[in-house]
């Protein structure tokens, strides 16, 4: 037969309220008394509802994210590892993350935000792959609904963020390629609507004039953060006449859809041509060669985000609101070559 939360109340003596209020974690409750009926609930064997309990607390007690994404894109591992880090830390915290997925600026994305915001499905939100102009921002702010994000915009709103400076990142591998004897660096970035490509172009940028490379526009192609787009860009670097003795993807899918651009052709990764990308996920190294990346902290990013939302949703103030960390430079066979 299921326990109850009035049989809890009976073999205690205390009233329902009393037991209820004990159990949601209420400070006007006596810690020895809450302490008493924790472990007496658990020793009956109570299971507390949670849509009561949510209705009691007005919580959902769930935190979402919505996956920037449409067609194979989910394959990504970036967000494999991103989401991973999410839903750890919402376990933690006895929450839920609800996840969904949307093409970026797309009417299912905007339907989604709408309707987790208007009927309160969860307590905050998660932002990743962040635009210039970001209607979420805009439009969570202007609900004064809880978020942070993975990135920064461009937008006079003020929200809890954390940012990896890519920007620096890339000028530094754009100056070991350099050091290496490369001087026809290509780039293939991503749609100029997003943070991450402003920032990474910049870096490509800083780095070719740091080390006295004459910027060439021909170098410069466009992808769509995924393996195909990787690919398709690098096929038409690599029909120039003058072909790039190195390229930089944005992200590592793109790099490993150059790669697969590269052999199709003849060249040897590592030997003939050096390719690089950004993320630093399990799947660069392992490729054939081992792939050269900027790292960063995927999981530990997405952890620490979980923690300063939960932190918003409760009204408490953040020690660091905007956090900068710095990608790490990992050299691996696919540019550590001298080329001659």
């Amino acid at each position: 037969m299921t326990v109850t939360i009035r049989d809890v109340a009976k073999r205690l003596r205390l009233s329902i309220t009393t037991v209820s209020r004990a159990l949601d974690g209420y400070a006007d409750v006596a810690p020895r008394t809450r302490a008493r009926v924790t472990r007496t609930a658990r020793a009956m064997g109570y299971v507390p509802s949670r849509a009561a309990r949510q209705l009691r607390r007005q919580r959902a007690d769930a935190i979402g994210y919505v996956l920037p994404a449409s067609g194979p894109h989910f394959t990504d591992p970036f967000f494999s590892e991103f989401i991973a880090g999410l839903g750890d830390t919402a376990t933690a915290h006895n929450l839920d993350l609800l996840i969904s997925i949307a093409p970026p600026d797309s009417a299912a994305e905007q339907r989604i935000y709408a309707r987790w915001v208007q009927a309160r499905q969860v307590d905050g939100i998660v932002l990743s792959r962040m635009r210039l102009r970001d209607w979420r921002v805009k439009y969570l702010a202007e609900n004064n609904f809880p978020f942070v994000a993975h990135g920064h915009a461009r937008m006079r709103v003020d929200f809890p963020y954390i940012e990896l400076d890519s920007q620096t990142g890339f000028a530094q591998l754009v100056r070991h390629l350099g050091a290496r004897g490369h001087r026809r660096i290509a780039y293939i970035g991503a749609p100029a609507k997003f943070t991450l490509q402003v920032e990474r172009w910049a870096g490509y940028r800083q780095g070719l004039a740091e080390v006295g490379i004459k910027f060439d526009p021909a170098l410069v192609a466009e992808g769509d953060l995924t393996r195909t787009g990787g690919y398709l860009a690098a096929q038409r670097l690599l029909a120039l006449r003058q072909r790039p003795s190195a390229i930089i993807g944005v992200n590592d899918l793109t790099a490993i859809g150059a790669m697969r651009a590269a052999r199709e052709v003849g060249l040897v990764v590592g030997r003939d041509l050096a390719i690089a990308g950004y993320d630093g996920t399990d799947e660069a190294e392992h490729t054939d060669p081992p792939l050269t990346t900027l790292k960063q902290p995927i999981y530990d990013t997405a952890q620490r985000l979980v923690e300063m939302l939960l932190k918003h949703v409760a009204g408490e103030p953040l020690n660091e609101s905007h956090i900068i960390w710095q990608p790490a430079l990992i050299i691996r066979a696919s540019t550590d070559f001298d080329f001659k």
